[in-house]
């Protein structure tokens, strides 16, 4: 055996009853946005708000990204223990969401554009959190992260396959044809994320005790994280992620539009499920991946399949083998996701000083869940409507677009980024 192997294998083993406590809260965390986001462009453009409106009320999301993460960050590392404001921010989601449910008339954009805005300003720091929370308590975070954020995806699927069968009807059309309405046509997804929001709220009172662990009079957490960027590699890395997030946003915002109209899909979020169970199936795969392949080769892995599935979308159909290529587009999640985001935090985890790692993690989702899709939902709305003739979509030309940014920012990160010895991943502990 190595030295390398046996100081991996010295490191402690998770505690089982750690591992369950962390392990509901990345269930509930992401069960709540799989709920209501999946449907979201399709049930507000079947209310009658225009693909612009649409497309900016989605990249409030990200906006509130912007807005509160790094704060969130600068709290959780100096002044508030993580787990209560985790409380606090999803009951007070839970509120939101319930608003965000009555409103359904296009002439209230502007008051939905504010309550779904105030919405991400509560839910975005949660993400950081969790991740923090989860790194701040495991032993080895290559080895333990994904083990626990694989129940993050389990939540989403399992929260989009409760939305199809309680929400999707059947109904006549105006000719007296039997159709299915899909769940989008309902506001039941809000009202179910508002439910299990409040769940997490109450139940963030009792994961461990993750207290503030910078020190009083020490730059603002943000200042220094930003200092990441004097590593030249990880400055490569982090406007990488930014550029490659734009186009990412493209999945998020429009994909559940496209499955509808142009692949004829009625069980909208059950189909796009197919991609979290791949992405529960490869991310406790991926510190062996890290292991073998590294993280530079894996993040680049990563944003190749992102393209790839762009590729597929742009020339699938409803039926026949066109319609297997957008299976295949919906089943790359799995390596979308994992060899990028997930992947990714745990870069971030390793790089970060440990006294700014609720900043560094902020400052990653900050410029990827935040930046980078808020500007790419503006544009996915945008192109949209601009390939939009008739109310017909080229979906082809639409999504070879973001399938291009992809391939050119891989190219960039492929020659430029470059991984320190001494931050490769572990090798895994059998």
């Amino acid at each position: 055996m190595s030295s390398e192997t046996a100081a991996s294998s010295s490191v402690p083993r998770l505690d089982p009853g750690l591992r369950l406590s962390l392990s509901i809260m990345m269930f509930l965390e992401f069960a709540i946005w799989g709920a209501w986001f999946v449907n979201f462009y399709p049930y507000l453009t079947g209310k009658g708000f225009s693909d612009v409106q649409a497309g900016a009320v989605m990249g409030n999301m990200a906006l509130g990204a912007i807005i509160s993460t790094m704060f969130a960050g600068h709290i959780a590392d100096r002044l508030f223990a993580s787990e209560r404001m985790m409380a606090v921010l999803h009951l007070l989601g839970a509120g939101m969401l319930y608003w965000m449910a009555q409103i359904q008339k296009p002439e209230e954009y502007g008051l939905l554009f504010a309550v779904s805005l105030v919405y991400a300003l509560f839910y975005n720091p949660t993400l950081a959190l969790t991740n923090s929370i989860a790194f701040t308590h495991v032993p080895n975070a290559t080895r333990d992260f994904p083990g626990l954020r694989v129940f993050g995806t389990i939540g989403w699927i399992v929260s989009g396959l409760l939305v199809d069968s309680l929400f999707k009807q059947s109904g006549v059309s105006p000719d007296g044809q039997p159709i299915v309405i899909p769940a989008s046509a309902s506001n039941g997804p809000l009202l179910l994320a508002a439910a299990m929001s409040a769940v997490l709220g109450v139940y963030s009172l009792l994961l461990p005790h993750t207290p503030p662990t910078g020190k009083a009079g020490e730059p603002m957490p943000f200042v220094k994280a930003l200092g990441l960027f004097r590593d030249p590699s990880f400055a490569v890395f982090f406007t990488v992620s930014f550029a490659i997030t734009i186009v990412l946003a493209f999945y998020y915002t429009t994909t559940s539009a496209f499955l509808e109209s142009a692949a004829k899909v009625t069980s909208t979020t059950s189909t796009m499920a197919i991609g979290q169970v791949c992405e529960m199936i490869f991310l406790p795969l991926l510190p062996f991946f890290l292991f073998g392949m590294g993280m530079k080769w894996v993040l680049a892995l990563g944003m190749f399949c992102w393209g790839l599935r762009y590729f597929l979308f742009a020339h699938g159909g409803p039926e026949g083998f066109p319609f297997v290529l957008v299976l295949i587009g919906v089943a790359l999640h799995g390596f979308c996701f994992d060899f990028f985001f997930a992947a990714g935090f745990i870069h971030v985890d390793n790089e970060a000083p440990r006294d700014i790692r609720a900043s560094g993690q902020a400052l990653f989702g900050f410029l990827t869940y935040g930046v980078g899709m808020w500007l790419g939902n503006l544009l996915a709305g945008w192109l949209k409507g601009h390939f939009t003739v008739d109310g017909i979509v080229d979906w082809r030309s639409f999504w070879l677009v973001p399938a291009a940014g992809v391939m050119l920012a891989l190219i960039v990160f492929v020659v430029f980024f470059r991984m320190h010895p001494s931050k490769q991943p572990e090798p895994v502990a059998v």
